[in-house]
């Protein structure tokens, strides 16, 4: 299970501040658990481990097999929560380096999340001659980035399918009732997933936003919703002392309160690099309006203790930090050279885990000593059940820092203003006027 050290953190804080903070996140767990507070309407993320859809679920394994046994490929169509949450659970769980293994599952291609050329043309060189299926997510059907990917893979399938032939490799996640990408799925007989009307993008990974690209790659999605539902039931808990996520909630809102503007997710795996963007979503996302929030980063450790380090250490003290450490799941040990070259024979026959602990430990000392309170959170080894634990704790701390802050965490209401610039700037209709102004100042 989880488990939360503050002990670097305390020094920075008032003594009393989780006495002193209990009463309102008594208020936000409330809040959250009848979805009553700002944005309640999109709450319903809260009890989704224990109250999903368990007939869709079961079509999600089934789509998925299905998608194993006639695919080489899949390629998710998608941005920002319609597939930052599947990408960084498939690499946390399955490695980075996932599509160049050798397995017995197909490869998993992300597109539809930017506008860049070359990558888009490197995603179809990557599929090649292969026979390759598709999910596109969308609840609209009609964003930007996503609705022109899709239309160039939908092309590609009737090509080489034909129309029919295609119809049986779409799977489109989208709303239950309304939308273009709706009308769509249900003129042409795709098979259809739902996003949640109670659940906003960023929060989604557990549903069939995450579940049908992580249930292909190979995953246990039952197990992963397991472990969610153990957090959730952690999360419930009214004593300060036995939840995890309120002790974190009022650390990082005191410390904000305290003047730090910044707060550094740290890892000390590779595979946590998407873990971490997605984080930067959930929390960027949720927290930073009303010029309130504070500004989500990340580092990955010891790699970034030789670029990033030497700022942490002596810049500007704006930050924190919140580490995840996860235990290894395997053990290798360092070999001794007879020449001692590098002058590490000390290290000779220990495990590569104890370097590494040690490196965190010093590392967390150091930070302190230079002004940088640090939040310590450690994990099991990389499971299932682990990663559904973290997505829980995470989804659960964003709530209530949203209303601990006074803002509403399940809108967005400023990225809408870089789309209609954009729509105005591309010539589409309605927004003549917009797009001279706009002209003007560039």
């Amino acid at each position: 299970m989880l488990t939360l050290n503050l002990t670097n953190a305390d020094s920075f804080l008032p003594q009393d501040y989780l006495t002193s903070r209990k009463p309102r996140l008594e208020q936000a767990a409330e809040m959250l658990a009848t979805h009553s507070g700002p944005g309640g309407d999109f709450t319903g993320w809260v009890t989704l481990p224990r109250d999903y859809d368990k007939e869709e679920f079961a079509r999600i394994q089934a789509a998925a097999r299905r998608i194993q046994k006639q695919s080489q490929v899949l390629v998710v169509i998608g941005i920002g929560g319609s597939y930052l949450g599947a990408r960084a659970v498939i690499e946390l769980l399955r490695s980075p380096n996932y599509n160049l293994k050798q397995k017995d599952t197909p490869d998993v291609l992300f597109t539809g999340n930017g506008l860049s050329t070359d990558a888009l043309l490197e995603t179809i060189s990557l599929i090649g001659d292969r026979d390759f299926s598709v999910n596109v997510i969308s609840k609209s059907g009609t964003t930007t980035e996503s609705a022109i990917a899709f239309r160039i893979f939908k092309g590609m399938l009737e090509e080489k399918y034909g129309k029919e032939g295609a119809r049986e490799r779409i799977y489109a996640t989208t709303d239950k009732s309304r939308g273009a990408l709706k009308g769509l799925a249900d003129a042409e007989g795709y098979e259809e997933f739902v996003v949640p009307d109670a659940i906003g993008g960023r929060y989604s990974v557990l549903t069939a936003v995450g579940l049908l690209p992580i249930a292909v790659a190979g995953v246990d999605i039952c197990q992963l919703m397991e472990g969610a539902e153990t957090m959730m039931e952690v999360c419930a808990k009214t004593d300060m002392a036995e939840n995890p996520a309120w002790q974190y909630a009022a650390a990082r809102y005191e410390l904000y309160r305290t003047g730090k503007k910044i707060e550094v997710l740290a890892a000390y795996e590779p595979s946590f690099r998407f873990m971490a963007e997605w984080w930067k979503q959930l929390y960027g996302e949720s927290e930073g309006k009303e010029h309130k929030g504070l500004f989500p980063a990340s580092v990955e450790f010891t790699a970034d203790l030789h670029s990033m380090g030497q700022y942490i250490q002596q810049g500007q003290r704006l930050m924190f930090e919140t580490v995840v450490r996860f235990e290894p799941k395997g053990t290798f040990l360092i070999p001794d050279d007879p020449e001692n070259v590098d002058g590490l024979n000390f290290l000779s026959g220990k495990p590569l885990s104890f370097v590494a602990e040690q490196a965190l430990r010093g590392t967390i000392l150091a930070h302190v000593d230079g002004g940088v309170p640090n939040i310590l959170i450690r994990m099991p080894q990389i499971s299932e059940s682990s990663v559904g634990y973290l997505i829980y704790f995470f989804e659960y701390v964003c709530g209530l820092s949203g209303y601990l802050l006074g803002v509403n965490p399940f809108d967005q209401p400023g990225v809408e203003a870089y789309k209609k610039n954009m729509f105005a700037l591309l010539g589409k209709p309605g927004y003549e006027e917009m797009k001279q102004k706009l002209e003007s100042r560039l």
